[in-house]
């Protein structure tokens, strides 16, 4: 489907403008005073061969009387029709009253807005943007509409991705929770899938390979939905020969991105080796959750037991936010606690936080311990929001966040995971640097200013020659 955008706010806050960039056309009337648009207006645009429309809208002020009344109508049917409502406000003129009924009407209307800050131009957008956090947005974008600054960014996180396509794709098909069940040949995969589905729904034979393709079987325990997807063994690199082994690896690695949680199987017996590690790798390179099943676990003497769980601590100790549960998918024990460790996976993976709340956490986080110094400068962190889900993706602004090193974002994830209670699942930190407004202006002082400076120039010069002068003496 084509998204619709529309965009609203208050007269001038720049709607024409950004519609048109949007559109790349001139169709919105653009002009300095208010009220120039009256209806409703549609265009489309495109944005990395994605289609979307604009609607662009009439102002809003929230008093509105005799024509008004109309043009306010004509907003509030565009936001009915749309799927994404665009909040436009003016980062020069601050917030204004205006500014908060249109957001209390967007809270009541139930339709998700982004705040949008125009006119960031030649200041701080943090600064611009600083006024409007107290509406409450979880996303907030700051643009310059008339120089198109900040615009192909904003769509490129609101327009949906060939990734976000196949995801509702997925969605539609496989319902419910999808949990990946992965692993090396012959450690269990297609057991566990039997055990968790209560039948024998997938071939079980004691060779290694009998698994070629990747099988979605969607299913309901407990009146939840759920889409099981089994996968061929993954073997190291030199031990894959056949053709038909090469195509499984790739349906392997695709079953993982299509997951939401990742079961994976590793054989007590044998115990963990590196290809698991690499498949580990895999899962996190792709930012999907994961639960470690030990398999195998029965008939296993206690010393046995003791070894392979002090291996798995030692070597594993990069995934201690990741449940381990120590299994027999041939008899079935432990099996359904994992359901458990895979529901608190997909909602940590799954999860939405507000940019007040994730704002705190970087406050508070900074508060215990601050940023080092770059060149004496301090690094400033100003505000953090939520960038995306499985993985979750927490986009902090400041200055100089280049240079933050690798132990401060460590730092910065462990906090954000102990606070927000992330089980499973990877958090990956994006981190951004404001642009200075004021590099590249050679000077901006005023005639006046500039005439006091010289004077102040010269008379220092003069001081310093009779200084030079009596010394001589």
């Amino acid at each position: 489907m084509t998204p619709v955008i529309a965009l609203v706010g208050r007269p001038n806050v720049g709607k024409s403008t950004l519609f048109n960039q949007m559109t790349r056309s001139r169709d919105a009337l653009v002009a300095d005073f208010p009220g120039l648009t009256r209806d409703r207006k549609y265009g489309e645009g495109t944005y990395e061969d994605q289609r979307f429309i604009v609607i662009d809208t009439g102002g809003l002020t929230g008093i509105e009387e005799g024509l008004d009344v109309e043009m306010a109508r004509q907003s509030l049917q565009a936001i009915d029709e749309a799927d994404i409502v665009l909040f436009l406000v003016d980062g020069r003129a601050g917030l204004m009253a205006g500014d908060e009924l249109i957001a209390d009407h967007l809270r009541r209307s139930g339709k998700k807005g982004h705040l949008v800050v125009n006119k960031t131009d030649g200041q701080d957008p943090d600064i611009a943007a600083a006024d409007f956090y107290s509406l409450g947005f979880d996303s907030i974008f700051m643009i310059a509409a008339s120089h198109n600054r900040g615009v192909r960014s904003m769509l490129e996180l609101l327009l949906p991705s060939e990734e976000d396509r196949e995801e509702a794709d997925n969605a539609n098909k496989y319902p419910g929770i999808r949990i990946g069940i992965v692993g090396r040949p012959n450690v269990g995969k297609s057991t566990l899938v039997n055990r968790m589905l209560g039948e024998d729904r997938v071939v079980v034979y004691d060779m290694p390979g009998t698994t070629r393709d990747s099988v979605y079987i969607p299913y309901e325990r407990h009146e939840k939905q759920y889409t099981l997807i089994d996968t061929a063994g993954i073997r190291r690199r030199k031990n894959v020969n056949e053709a038909v082994e090469k195509f499984s690896i790739i349906k392997t690695l695709k079953a993982i991105d299509d997951a939401h949680v990742v079961i994976l199987v590793i054989d007590a017996r044998e115990g963990l080796v590196d290809q698991d590690l690499h498949l580990i790798g895999f899962v996190l390179d792709a930012g999907r959750s994961l639960v470690v099943a030990v398999n195998k676990w029965d008939g296993m003497d206690p010393e046995e037991r003791a070894r392979v769980k002090e291996q798995v601590k030692r070597r594993l100790d990069f995934l201690d936010y990741a449940d381990k549960h120590y299994i027999s998918a041939l008899h079935g024990s432990g099996v359904g606690v994992m359901y458990e460790s895979v529901e608190a996976c997909y909602e940590s993976a799954m999860a939405k936080w507000p940019t007040n709340r994730l704002t705190t956490i970087l406050e508070d986080a900074i508060s215990q311990h601050q940023p080092p110094l770059v060149r004496g400068r301090r690094i400033k962190l100003r505000y953090a929001h939520q960038g995306g889900s499985n993985p979750p993706v927490i986009v902090v602004h400041g200055n100089q966040t280049a240079a933050l090193p690798g132990s401060y974002k460590r730092y910065l994830e462990n906090t954000f995971r102990k606070v927000l209670k992330v089980t499973g699942s990877p958090i990956r930190f994006e981190f951004r640097s404001s642009e200075n407004p004021f590099v590249g202006n050679v000077d901006r002082k005023t005639p006046r200013q500039k005439v006091k400076q010289d004077n102040d120039l010269k008379a220092g010069r003069r001081v310093k020659k009779t200084r030079q002068k009596s010394i001589k003496r």
